[in-house]
Parts: C-alpha cells; structure tokens; sequence
C-alpha cells in the first residue's frame, strides 16, 4: 500500500509545472523517440529534440497569431502526434489547450468555445473546420481557425493553414517554459451531466504535475521508454492523463492511433509496455479470444480449464504468497497456452495493463490476470485528474485498489466515495454553485459514489449514484451491477438496464459480434448475420437462460424480468455509446423508446 503523503509530493513538485517537466524530459533523453505514428511509407516518429524543436516553432506562430498567457485554444483532432506538439506548443505559450470531441455537433462546439472564450482553434481537416465556420459569427472572442490537412487551400479569411505556424520563428524552450506557474490552468475537460450544458473541470500544471509524480511513485519503474498507444479521445481525462501528459513527463514513447477500430492491429504490432483500455476494449479482445477457440471444443476446455487452474494462482501472485510449486504450474500453463494468446493480442511486453472509466467486469479482469496480463483497475474522474484508487499489482478482484499517492479517500455517514489531495480540481468554470457542491470547504471532492472500504483500505464502488434506477415500487438499483452479471455470457455483448419510475425491471442486450456468430457456428446455426440470429429462436432460448442464471445473483426486485435482444453493435460515439464506450442512458431510452415501451406493455 502506498505511504506516500501529498506534503512529500508537494515537496518533490514545488514551482515545477508541465512544461518545465518537458524540458527536463527533452534535456536528459533527447535523441530517444518521443512519437510514433503509420503513415503511407511505414512507420514515421520524432524524438525527443525533434518534438521540441516543433512545438517551439508552433508556438512562435501561435504568439503570431495573438496567443498571450492565459489564452485558451480548442483542438479537434483524431489521434495524431501532431495534437501533442500543439498542445505543447500551446503550454509554451502560456496558454490552455482544450480538447473537443470530434463528435461534438456545432452547437456543442459554439457552447465550449463560448464558455471558454476561446480566441484559436486548431482543426484537422476540412470536416471539422466546417463546424467551426458554421458558429464563429456567434463566439466573438474566436477569432483564427487553424486547419492541419488543407487540401482546398483557405476557405476563410480567419482560417490558417497549419503549415504556417510550422514555418514560424521558434520561440527558446527555457524562456517560454518558464512563463506557465503552477497554478496556471493547463486543461479544461469538459463533463456532460445527466443534466444540464457540460461542465469545464479545471486543471492546474500543479494537479497534472502532482498526480504524474503519483503515477511514477506507484509503478516504481523507470518509465523512459515504455511504449504506450494513445487512441482513446484527447477531451476525455484517461487518454489526455496516460499517453499525453505522462508521456511529457514520464518520456514515454507514444504510437497514435487515429481509429479505435485499428487497435488490435497496433497492439500486435507496437506491443505496449503500458496500456490503458476502457472496458468495453477489455471485454472485446476477451471475447474474440474465447471465438477463436470455441471452433474448436476440445481445445477450448483446456484452454479454459488452465485458466481457472491459474486464477488462484494469479490471486496468490498479486499478493507475493505464491508457492514455488504454483510458480511451477503457471509456468507449464503459460508454455502450453497463455503465452501464444498474449502474443496473439500483443500483450506479451506489458508490464502495466489498465482498465478504467467504468466498471469492469470481475470475470474479464480475473481472466486476463490468469493468463498473465498484468491487469488492474483504476478509480477516479476528470475532477481528480484521473486517479482516486489504483492498485497496479496487488490486484484484489472486485475493488479498484486502495488511495492513490498523495490522495486521502475516505467514506461520507452515507458511503458516499470523497477525496483530497493535489491531484483534485480547482473548481468548474464559471459555476460557483456546481464548484461547492463537489467540493466542500475542508477541500473534499464528493464523487457522488457509495463505496464500502475493507480493512486494508481496499475501495470497492457499490452503486453509482448518478446512475442509481429508483423504480415504481421507491426501491434504489444499480443498473451497473446488473449489466455486468448479463455480459459475463458469450452470447450477451453489451446490455442497458432499464427500470426507472417503471414497475419491474427489464433489459436491452445486444449480441457479441464474436462471441454470437461463434456460438452460432457450434450450435449449427447457418447465418452468422447479428439481426438474423437477434430473431433466432435457439439464440433467443440460450439468452433466456444467461438472463435466468444472472438473476441468481440478485434479489427478486434487481431481476430481469423482460428483456429485448438488438442485432446491431453498439459503437462508440453514437447514440447509445460515449466516445470511451460508456452508456448514454439518455441517448438509448430515445432511440428505443418503443422497444422500451413494448417491454412495459405485453
């Protein structure tokens, strides 16, 4: 368990923020690789100097185009090493980047460059640009649009070609990164409320400093190097957190992956060292993985069956109590079957391996575990920079690990999850009134979760009160509990809840695009189509019985009682799925508002 106190880490980071780190990283490693990206030639990256020696230039063209201290400019960008040296660049000059969802419509966009009074934006192609040009005459502080990949040369006369600020003089890294203080605010990530317009959660150089150092103290490694992928958005704190701002910190080599739907091909092929997924990516690759194999069923036995002979081994492992003679056995199952899949998935370098965002199912984590991914869970939010708990390798299944470096966390008469230390915000722009409620006068940050803490201070979250379900009937539900017992089957890829003010509660489940047209293949089911077999009586029979065994777990009124299968993936950023590939409640009970109502009618 971590020791370290916030007076230690406030010790280590004094007057330190992000860009002085930078310059620290760039001094002692500047010939190693900083950023990896795939281009139509191969690979191409920049070192260390290299991502330097650009962001000073950009930021020379930034000044030039009226960017002071205090500025804040939007990036909207997919995953590309040019978003951090702009980023950077934008740091060198004082200023705060802020991401925006590349989803976000143009009235989204109005809002946040509205809000934020942003005087710049940097776009990367004509699409995005397009929002932008759609609003600027409603956002009187916009007032120059960069566009990275200009193929129709300027279509405004605001808008710059980015290879403008490429061509500018550079500014001196020393000076320029010593203009930002470490209550000067770095980012702002924008949340999106159940509620109400999103709210800007502002983030110091000092919450972002104090909480890398908090990262680099738990893994206690030196993290020169260690490859990562960044493909997740940049607007979200997980992705901005463990590929941008511990890559600047920690020397990280980062590889950009501009689509989610690549991913797999990047992990076999960069083979992270350190890698961050949400759940949904852990659940995918667990369930193309159990695919593979169920072609072939004896194969699949003991292939599973070595899995749950590892699984207390893996248990001991994570708390160093495992015997020479289960060493032995986990030795001979991972020639025999572990280490092949690992290879398969590309995460047979990882030495970290993360879920977050939301939670993970007990089953996938202990799984992976098993066969030697070194996976643990992480608990926190934007308003805490990222981390309030981790563990990263004395996992206990079932928790989210205990405070972070520098983090008190404790539990309100309630249960109510609460937190403080370096790493929490400052407060929400312009919103006093949202400010004090999360944050109370004794500088707690209220999560607005019930967790229950074990003897070893080991979190366990219970219910997620901004999603609780309070039924006809008065009684409180956690829907997360639910969907999670409902995904543990093969056949059940993604699952929504619904039950509030109804009678009873009932279910949307979507079929696994590889665990459903695998099973079909076994089960002699000739179409392999997801809307085909969401109408297949045998398929519809196995989902009765997953729904009837899940149940078990619950008490009569958490039951599912009816349910509805959909034959169509949920996708990230649509309408029922966030970018990082959480549920939009809201979005689902619209878009099958009648599904839902049949459920209640029949």
């Amino acid at each position: 368990m971590s020791t370290v106190t916030r007076d230690e880490i406030d010790q280590t980071v004094a007057g330190e923020t992000v860009t002085s780190r930078f310059v620290k990283t760039v001094t002692e490693n500047p010939d190693r690789v900083a950023l990896r990206w795939r281009s139509d030639d191969g690979w191409g990256e920049w070192t260390w100097q290299e991502y330097a020696d650009r962001a000073c230039r950009i930021a020379g063209g930034l000044r030039s185009l009226g960017l002071e201290p205090g500025g804040r400019v939007l990036l909207m960008m997919r995953n590309r090493p040019e978003f951090h040296v702009i980023d950077t660049a934008v740091l060198l000059c004082g200023g705060t980047a802020i991401s925006v969802y590349n989803s976000s419509a143009p009235e989204q966009v109005e809002y946040l460059a509205k809000h934020c009074e942003a005087s710049i934006a940097v776009v990367e192609d004509a699409e995005f640009l397009e929002r932008f040009l759609k609003v600027q005459d409603h956002v009187p502080s916009l007032g120059r649009l960069v566009v990275i990949d200009d193929p129709d040369g300027q279509a405004a006369d605001n808008v710059v070609p980015f290879a403008e600020l490429e061509s500018a003089d550079p500014v001196d890294l020393a000076e320029a990164a010593a203009i930002a203080k470490p209550e000067d605010l770095v980012t702002m990530i924008y949340t999106s409320g159940t509620t109400g317009p999103p709210k800007g959660v502002m983030l110091s150089h000092y919450n972002v400093v104090f909480t890398a150092e908090g990262y680099l103290r738990l893994i206690d490694r030196d993290p020169v190097g260690l490859r990562a992928i960044s493909y997740l958005p940049m607007a979200h704190i997980a992705e901005r957190m463990s590929s941008h701002y511990l890559g600047l910190l920690g020397g990280l080599e980062v590889t950009t992956c501009p689509d989610t739907g690549q991913l797999s091909k990047y992990l076999t092929e960069v083979r992270p060292q350190t890698f961050f997924g949400v759940p949904r990516i852990w659940e995918k690759l667990h369930a193309g993985v159990n695919a593979a194999l169920s072609g072939d069923e004896e194969k699949a036995k003991q292939f599973n069956d070595a899995v749950e002979a590892a699984k207390p081994i893996a248990a001991a492992r994570s708390v160093g109590e495992v015997s020479e003679e289960q060493e032995k056995t986990w030795a001979f199952l991972d020639d025999a079957a572990f280490k092949l899949v690992r290879e398969q998935l590309g995460l047979d370098q990882a030495q970290m391996a993360v879920s977050g965002a939301a939670p993970i199912q007990a089953e996938v984590l202990e799984w992976f575990r098993a066969i030697g991914v070194p996976l643990s869970e992480i608990y926190g939010m934007s308003e805490s920079t990222g981390p309030i708990t981790w563990d990263p390798e004395r996992v206990k299944i079932g928790t989210v690990g205990r405070a972070f470096p520098g983090c008190e966390v404790k539990l309100l008469d309630d249960g109510e999850v609460v937190c403080r230390g370096g790493n929490v915000f400052i407060g929400y722009l312009n919103d006093e009134e949202k400010t004090s409620e999360a944050l109370d006068a004794d500088g707690w940050l209220h999560t607005g979760d019930i967790g229950e803490l074990d003897d070893e201070g080991y979190l366990r979250i219970v219910d997620r009160k901004k999603e609780l379900i309070i039924t006809a009937g008065g009684k409180n539900i956690s829907p997360a509990n639910i969907e999670a017992a409902l995904k543990s089957f093969p056949l059940i890829g993604q699952a929504a809840v619904i039950g509030d003010k109804r009678p009873f509660i009932s279910a949307l489940l979507v079929l696994d695009p590889e665990g459903a047209p695998a099973w079909a293949k076994q089960h002699g089911i000739s179409s392999t189509s997801l809307a085909d077999l969401a109408e297949n009586d045998e398929v519809l029979a196995e989902i009765d019985r997953n729904v009837k065994e899940a149940n078990q777990q619950f008490n009569s009124v958490e039951q599912v009682k009816k349910f509805t299968v959909l034959g169509e993936e949920w996708l990230p950023d649509s309408d029922e799925m966030t970018p990082t590939m959480k549920l939009k409640r809201r979005g689902i009970n619209e878009k099958y508002a009648d599904e839902i109502e049949a459920l209640y009618s029949r």
